[in-house]
């Protein structure tokens, strides 16, 4: 019988080929953090294995989930009074999670603006009542709707919002007045991007994968006095803020790699001068694609212009045979993932804080080229 462990193994020389990665998620790292992590693979600072294969109960990987949070805090500004949760399930599983541990009177709003916000409230629909109290579906969720009159009563747990809409590329100039009730928002494809006040905030949490790090992870900020042992009887273990705060995101094994990696993302964002700076990169990155939509005579933009996203934008040409032939041509050209969500079709590119510059600039070459060819 042959040794399995002794059998050579065939290594091919690689030559790493960069494109310019617009997809919403999964999506664009820092090269420096990726650079770093291959350096780390197989030998993480000197402990002779790779964090992948680390205990999750080991001091070693305590720090890397230490720093993860300190730096995490930092970055936002994070009061001593909110607790910080690195979870797994990603943010589809807190649509479930936040009724479950928030709805003691078992009534909650929500504000419909899109595909997420929608899938949340019928989760929540399961827990308790669910007030609908705005929507933009009559347009296809291209705008965010009038915060002013707000049907929110004081029996209402919570107001829920989903504050960026990947697939719609709408974002919230203002947060909604919800009338001293706790303000829920999912702020998964705008994470980081830039300040915020967390103290406008019962929960703020997101999805890892699409503006901070590799999917598999959900990050929660919840004010303290939210997380409550007194939960009805049936609510999962797992699903239990309480559960993961005493535990300090380990009741379980959590996601190591995606912590690990997202603690790097945290550490670029601080050397890069933190989220102001990344505010200002993102505007001036979001600017150019947007000057050139609205110059544009193929392509146009499908969002009213005071919601726009800073971090996805979605567009077409208005014909769809033209807007496919442009996403197989811009692949070609090294532009990846330009095709819109399946709900809504025609291009979406995702400029996270990870996207440079140059990648915007080079997509409006591209454009520019293909409408002079294709009027």
């Amino acid at each position: 019988m042959r040794d399995c462990f002794n059998i050579p193994i065939q290594r091919k020389e690689i030559r790493m080929s960069r494109v310019y990665n617009f997809s919403a998620g999964p999506a664009v790292l820092p090269e420096e953090v990726l650079r770093e992590a291959q350096e780390e693979m197989m030998d993480y600072r000197g402990c002779g294995m790779s964090v992948m294969e680390m205990s999750h109960r080991s001091s070693m990987f305590q720090q890397i989930i230490d720093e993860a949070e300190a730096d995490f805090r930092s970055l936002l500004g994070v009061p001593d009074h909110y607790k910080v949760l690195f979870l797994q399930g990603g943010a589809s599983q807190q649509f479930a999670a936040i009724p479950m541990n928030l709805m003691r009177h078992k009534k909650a709003g929500y504000i419909i603006t899109g595909q997420w916000a929608k899938k949340a409230a019928a989760e929540a629909r399961k827990y308790g009542q669910v007030v609908e109290l705005a929507s933009s579906a009559d347009k296809t969720f291209s705008y965010i709707p009038d915060l002013s009159r707000l049907p929110i009563t004081e029996d209402m747990d919570y107001v829920y919002i989903c504050q960026n809409n990947t697939i719609y590329g709408t974002r919230y100039s203002e947060l909604p007045d919800t009338k001293g009730r706790d303000l829920v928002s999912d702020v998964s494809s705008m994470f980081l991007s830039e300040p915020v006040d967390i103290s406008n905030y019962a929960i703020m949490y997101g999805g890892v994968q699409k503006n901070v790090g590799p999917a598999g992870l959900v990050i929660d900020v919840i004010r303290e006095d939210l997380i409550r042992e007194d939960l009805d009887e049936d609510v999962p273990t797992m699903l239990r803020f309480a559960t993961q705060a005493a535990a300090g995101s380990l009741y379980n094994t959590p996601n190591c790699w995606a912590i690990y990696i997202c603690g790097k993302v945290f550490k670029w964002l601080k050397n890069m001068g933190g989220l102001a700076v990344m505010k200002q990169r993102n505007e001036e990155k979001a600017a150019v694609l947007y000057d050139f939509l609205d110059r544009s005579e193929l392509f146009r933009g499908t969002v009213a212009r005071r919601d726009r996203s800073m971090m996805n934008v979605p567009f077409v040409t208005g014909d769809k045979d033209l807007d496919a032939k442009f996403v197989a041509e811009a692949k070609g050209a090294g532009l990846e993932n330009l095709k819109g969500h399946r709900t809504v079709g025609g291009m979406r590119a995702s400029i996270y804080n990870a996207m440079p510059k140059a990648g915007v600039e080079k997509l409006v070459d591209f454009m520019e080229d293909f409408e002079k060819k294709n009027r």
